[in-house]
């Protein structure tokens, strides 16, 4: 056995490229925060698994990269291989000598001084809970859940750690706010690189690449999806495939995304997605003229309706707005078992005024929701459901090469569902304080239908 002595960090004699030397310097130096907005190809990961596992030699402690989905990290890093050497990545980054454990089940190695590397994801970042890091790679940080960071911040910075933001563009969301932001910030590591400027493809290559792709897409949007992975292009279309990407384009682009609040005098109204296992999803809104003002977002999972009740009363008292109506699925007045309650009851024993939405079918809402961005201006606190609608998308078939009918079920779903309810509520809703309600719940009637006032269920 290879004395571990004799093992020289980075493994296999690695050297970064010359376009990759600029973010290996600032991270061997000791840089704590960088962003790098690299084409397709170029070797993001290969750089921060390399950096890590130098980390964890240096530093006894927990260094995690997070992919968007968990189930991305196995095929993407932990089972994936090299191409041109036949072996596993992992392999050529993180040597065998130096690990006392590998776990194939939890993506998950151990070296002998006791630093811990582990693959993880963005849609079940609060499986971390009790955990503690000290390095944290956010790979295609643009497709990721931008909550995921925020959980993992007073992690990072109580340990003095490093956080590494590794993408390729996904239209103007929350990735290229927080570049702009990197540009902006003494410390900071913020760099962006085309296939044209690193050199690292040849041109044909790259003739290639834009063939197959709009093969693959056809030529409109093949283009578009070329521009976006190789020549990061911001404004090339966002994420292919996603239901919204035009309507919240020029939401950025005109704009409203801006420091809005509250009429007084006037209810905040909310649209809820209500899970069980999954997570549930909240927006605050208000009627403003003739614009849906969009106030706050918020998801969680796990959670039972007394933990949104609580938290809707307290950003009342604190913001000091009217509570308004609760905008819920048609779903809501099933009867749960166990309590043989609905949730409308249930909503309504704890204080909150649930009115039923019209049961729409998934396509008439998505066409509500395109009309109702059009009228729409966002609170910056509402970022993280901003960026779940511009990356809301439709599911992949690989077979047919082509997109389904039906949404991609991710982390955006339950905004991008709750936020569906919205559209097909804010017309309909009352502009001036609410009298009480009757016990039993509300229902809107259809837009086609004049409105007749309330209809007891």
């Amino acid at each position: 056995m290879t004395d571990i002595t004799d093992i020289d960090l980075p493994y296999n004699g690695w050297q970064p490229r010359p376009h990759q030397k600029k973010l290996w310097r600032y991270l061997a130096r000791g840089g704590k925060r960088a962003m790098a907005i690299w084409h397709r190809r170029a070797g993001k990961d290969e750089v921060l698994l390399h950096h890590t596992s130098v980390s964890m030699m240096e530093r006894p402690a927990n260094f995690w990269t997070c992919l968007p989905e968990y189930a991305q990290a196995r095929k993407a890093l932990w089972s994936a291989v090299n191409p041109h050497t036949g072996i596993r990545r992992i392999d050529e980054v993180f040597p065998r000598q130096l690990r006392a454990t590998t776990d194939e089940g939890m993506m998950f190695i151990r070296y002998h001084n006791g630093a811990t590397w582990q693959c993880i994801g963005s849609d079940t970042y609060d499986s971390t809970m009790g955990s503690s890091c000290a390095g944290l790679t956010m790979s295609e940080a643009a497709l990721s859940n931008p909550a995921a960071w925020a959980y993992f911040k007073p992690m990072i910075e109580e340990n003095n750690g490093w956080a590494a933001f590794i993408s390729t563009p996904r239209g103007k969301n929350h990735t290229y706010d927080m570049f702009k932001y990197a540009q902006r910030q003494p410390g900071w590591f913020a760099e962006l690189l085309t296939a044209e400027q690193t050199g690292a493809l040849t041109k044909d290559k790259l003739d290639e690449a834009l063939a197959e792709y709009q093969a693959l897409y056809g030529e409109a949007m093949g283009s578009a999806q070329y521009r976006q992975e190789y020549l990061c292009d911001w404004n090339a279309g966002g994420s292919i495939g996603s239901f919204y990407t035009v309507e919240m384009l020029a939401v950025r682009d005109q704009g409203r995304v801006l420091e809005v609040e509250a009429l007084e005098g006037q209810p905040v109204h909310r649209s809820w997605d209500i899970g069980m296992a999954d997570d549930t999803s909240v927006w605050w809104w208000q009627n403003q003229g003739a614009q849906c003002v969009i106030l706050d977002c918020y998801s969680n999972s796990s959670q039972g309706l007394e933990h949104y009740a609580e938290l809707i009363e307290n950003r009342n008292r604190e913001r000091g707005w009217i509570g308004g109506i609760d905008y819920v699925p048609h779903d809501a007045k099933v009867r749960e078992w166990g309590t043989g309650k609905t949730r409308v009851e249930t909503m309504r024993q704890l204080g909150l005024s649930p009115m039923l939405v019209q049961d729409a079918s998934l396509q008439d809402g998505i066409n509500a929701v395109r009309q109702t961005l059009q009228f729409c201006v966002f609170h910056p606190r509402c970022e993280k459901g901003i960026s779940a609608l511009e990356q809301y998308k439709r599911e992949w078939d690989d077979d047919l090469k082509t997109f389904k009918k039906t949404a991609l079920h991710d982390w955006t779903s339950h905004y991008a569902d709750s936020f569906r309810y919205l559209s097909l509520s804010w017309k309909h809703a009352p502009r001036r304080e609410i009298p009480p309600a009757p016990m039993e719940g509300w229902i809107i009637p259809p837009p086609e239908e004049p409105r007749r006032g309330r209809i007891i269920l």
